[in-house]
Protein backbone atom coordinates (compact mmCIF):
# COMPACT_ATOMS: atom_id res chain seq x y z
CA UNK A 1 0.00 0.00 0.00
CA UNK A 2 1.27 3.43 -1.31
CA UNK A 3 1.82 5.85 2.24
CA UNK A 4 -0.21 9.29 1.66
CA UNK A 5 2.99 11.43 1.75
CA UNK A 6 4.26 9.74 -1.32
CA UNK A 7 1.35 11.69 -3.00
CA UNK A 8 1.81 14.84 -1.51
CA UNK A 9 5.62 14.48 -2.53
CA UNK A 10 4.49 13.68 -6.48
CA UNK A 11 1.72 16.22 -6.64
CA UNK A 12 4.27 18.95 -5.29
CA UNK A 13 7.13 17.44 -7.95
CA UNK A 14 4.00 17.80 -10.40
CA UNK A 15 3.46 20.97 -9.81
CA UNK A 16 7.19 22.08 -9.93
CA UNK A 17 7.71 20.54 -13.04
CA UNK A 18 5.04 22.29 -15.03
CA UNK A 19 5.14 25.98 -12.85
CA UNK A 20 9.35 25.08 -14.77
CA UNK A 21 7.52 24.46 -17.96
CA UNK A 22 5.48 27.53 -17.69
CA UNK A 23 7.95 29.67 -17.35
CA UNK A 24 10.26 28.30 -19.73
CA UNK A 25 7.65 28.51 -22.09
CA UNK A 26 6.92 32.03 -21.27
CA UNK A 27 10.55 33.00 -21.42
CA UNK A 28 10.64 31.70 -25.18
CA UNK A 29 7.29 32.70 -26.54
CA UNK A 30 8.74 36.14 -28.10
CA UNK A 31 11.46 33.95 -30.24
CA UNK A 32 8.76 30.81 -30.96
CA UNK A 33 7.67 32.15 -34.33
CA UNK A 34 10.82 33.41 -35.71
CA UNK A 35 12.14 29.61 -34.59
CA UNK A 36 9.16 27.82 -36.22
CA UNK A 37 9.55 29.80 -39.60
CA UNK A 38 13.09 28.81 -39.74
CA UNK A 39 12.40 25.00 -39.23
CA UNK A 40 9.56 25.19 -41.67
CA UNK A 41 11.91 26.87 -44.41
CA UNK A 42 14.67 23.91 -43.54
CA UNK A 43 12.20 21.89 -43.97
CA UNK A 44 11.19 22.95 -47.64
CA UNK A 45 14.78 23.14 -48.44
CA UNK A 46 15.76 20.22 -47.39
CA UNK A 47 12.77 18.54 -49.12
CA UNK A 48 13.07 20.28 -52.36
CA UNK A 49 17.12 19.41 -52.14
CA UNK A 50 16.08 15.31 -52.02
CA UNK A 51 13.75 15.99 -54.87
CA UNK A 52 16.71 17.49 -56.98
CA UNK A 53 18.89 14.76 -55.58
CA UNK A 54 16.75 11.73 -56.87
CA UNK A 55 15.92 13.22 -60.21
CA UNK A 56 19.50 13.79 -60.61
CA UNK A 57 20.56 9.86 -60.11
CA UNK A 58 17.93 8.89 -61.41
CA UNK A 59 18.64 10.53 -64.90
CA UNK A 60 22.29 9.19 -64.29
CA UNK A 61 20.93 5.84 -64.02
CA UNK A 62 18.70 6.06 -66.99
CA UNK A 63 21.57 7.10 -68.94
CA UNK A 64 24.18 4.38 -67.83
CA UNK A 65 21.08 2.06 -68.62
CA UNK A 66 21.22 3.19 -72.38
CA UNK A 67 24.80 2.80 -73.34
CA UNK A 68 23.66 -1.26 -72.55
CA UNK A 69 24.26 -2.91 -76.23
CA UNK A 70 22.14 -5.80 -75.92
CA UNK A 71 19.09 -4.68 -77.62
CA UNK A 72 20.29 -4.10 -80.70
CA UNK A 73 23.06 -7.11 -80.98
CA UNK A 74 22.99 -9.76 -83.41
CA UNK A 75 23.40 -12.35 -80.63
CA UNK A 76 20.41 -10.94 -78.53
CA UNK A 77 17.52 -13.81 -78.47
CA UNK A 78 14.78 -10.89 -76.51
CA UNK A 79 13.88 -14.46 -74.61
CA UNK A 80 13.66 -13.66 -70.74
CA UNK A 81 14.94 -17.30 -70.51
CA UNK A 82 18.16 -16.56 -72.69
CA UNK A 83 18.98 -13.45 -73.37
CA UNK A 84 22.28 -14.09 -75.06
CA UNK A 85 23.59 -16.73 -76.65
CA UNK A 86 27.00 -15.58 -76.32
CA UNK A 87 27.34 -13.92 -73.11
CA UNK A 88 24.16 -15.18 -71.17
CA UNK A 89 25.44 -13.71 -67.30
CA UNK A 90 25.89 -10.53 -68.56
CA UNK A 91 23.11 -9.75 -71.01
CA UNK A 92 21.60 -6.52 -70.23
CA UNK A 93 23.81 -5.32 -67.47
CA UNK A 94 26.18 -2.88 -67.08
CA UNK A 95 28.70 -5.26 -67.21
CA UNK A 96 27.56 -6.01 -70.93
CA UNK A 97 28.29 -2.26 -72.02
CA UNK A 98 31.76 -3.21 -73.24
CA UNK A 99 30.53 -6.53 -74.44
CA UNK A 100 33.78 -7.62 -76.72
CA UNK A 101 31.41 -10.49 -78.55
CA UNK A 102 29.16 -7.88 -79.63
CA UNK A 103 28.03 -7.97 -83.29
CA UNK A 104 25.50 -5.57 -84.68
CA UNK A 105 22.17 -6.69 -86.14
CA UNK A 106 21.27 -6.07 -89.72
CA UNK A 107 17.91 -4.73 -90.28
CA UNK A 108 15.59 -5.51 -92.91
CA UNK A 109 17.45 -3.51 -95.64
CA UNK A 110 21.04 -4.83 -95.18
CA UNK A 111 21.87 -1.92 -93.10
CA UNK A 112 23.59 -2.15 -89.53
CA UNK A 113 21.42 -0.90 -86.83
CA UNK A 114 23.23 0.89 -83.86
Amino acid sequence: MVRPHLFDLLSKVKIIVFATLYYLIKAIQPVLPYVCFFCAWLFVILLVSNLFTAARDAIARSKKMHQRPCSKCLYFTDDYRLKCTVQPTIANTENAIGCLDYRAKKNYCGNFEG
